[in-house]
């Protein structure tokens, strides 16, 4: 089996099968004093918008602050999946101030929603399929998965061990996310919805969702449904719980910390992904440090997370 392949299992393994007993509690509030650099990206963004972080913060608040139908969505979503709602607020509120502006209205989202079931696209790359893509030796070792999770978190790390950057028979595949290459027809980087979910990303909470809230299972092959799911807060409001709750188990299960008081560290995990292989990281460096008589590293939040806990007190007043 490929070497990042059956790292992928064994980290799957672990996450579903070991012990939440003895978990340690990362208090709330953040590990770093001044706000960590925001990437130039954001930056680019913001400016090209003519707005500022702190006045898109302050639009998706006044979303949040003036639709209690929203906030009673977010609430007996997190119920749910046995969340805080402040992990979802976090998110969501990460997203809009760092990436895209909120909009003003929940009705638009719902809007945008319908209107990707009646456009035309695909999720491939130079014409190849992304069934297809998956059909390649390089992914057998995949097919033993069944659950959407596990399966599409190795087919990820079969991408990037044997095709991003490479030349593969002949054909050049990018360097970039599997998520860039084959699941965002209308332009890398594309997110969508309250949740800014990409589709990659509901296609591995796929089963997940389907468990908890009784949703209908997302289909590579039917990427219009997995638009409109991302986009429709009805539904994307449930994948958002299950990402987070992920990154909770992760860290709990992997790592042996309990990041459930922390909407920062959540926030962070929300923002850059792979909760498994960040947690397995963590472990292994806090492995070495005691070797060497040194602490623990607590989990770290990120600029986004950073901003999450500073507005923390705000956003409970929310809920």
């Amino acid at each position: 089996m490929n070497p990042a392949v059956r790292l992928l299992v064994c980290l799957c393994l672990v996450a579903t099968s070991a012990p939440a007993a003895a978990a340690t509690l990362v208090p709330p509030g953040n590990r770093f004093e001044e706000q960590p650099q925001v990437p130039a990206a954001s930056a680019s963004r913001t400016r090209a918008a003519k707005s500022t972080y702190e006045a898109k913060y302050k639009k998706v608040y006044a979303l949040l602050e003036n639709d209690s139908v929203l906030r009673d969505k977010i609430k007996k979503v997190a119920a749910q999946y046995k969340i805080d709602p402040l992990h979802m607020a976090g998110a969501i509120v990460g997203e809009h101030t760092y990436n895209v502006d909120a909009y003003d209205r929940l009705q638009t989202y719902y809007v945008k929603a319908v209107s990707y079931l009646k456009t035309s696209f695909n999720f491939s790359h130079n014409g190849e399929s992304v069934s297809d893509f998956i059909e390649r030796p390089q992914f057998s070792a995949c097919a033993k998965l069944s659950d959407s999770y596990d399966l599409w978190s190795c087919r990820e790390a079969v991408w990037n061990k044997e095709f991003r950057g490479k030349t593969v028979e002949g054909a050049s595949f990018p360097n970039d996310r599997f998520s860039a290459v084959f699941f965002q027809p209308f332009y890398a980087g594309q997110t969508f919805g309250i949740g800014q979910l990409n589709p990659l990303t509901a296609l591995q909470m796929s089963d997940l969702v389907a468990r908890v809230s009784g949703l209908p299972k997302l289909d590579h092959e039917d990427p219009q449904q997995v638009y409109r799911t991302i986009m429709d807060p009805d539904l994307t409001l449930a994948y958002v719980a299950a990402t987070l709750k992920k990154s909770i188990e992760a860290y709990r299960d992997i790592a042996g910390y309990d990041i459930s008081k922390n909407p920062g560290i959540t926030a962070t995990l929300y923002n850059i992904g792979n909760p498994e292989q960040r947690a397995q990281a963590l472990k292994a460096e806090n492995r070495k440090r005691r070797s060497a008589g040194q602490p623990a590293r607590l989990p770290e939040e990120n600029y986004y997370g950073w901003l999450v806990n500073d507005k923390l007190e705000e956003l409970k007043k929310l809920f």
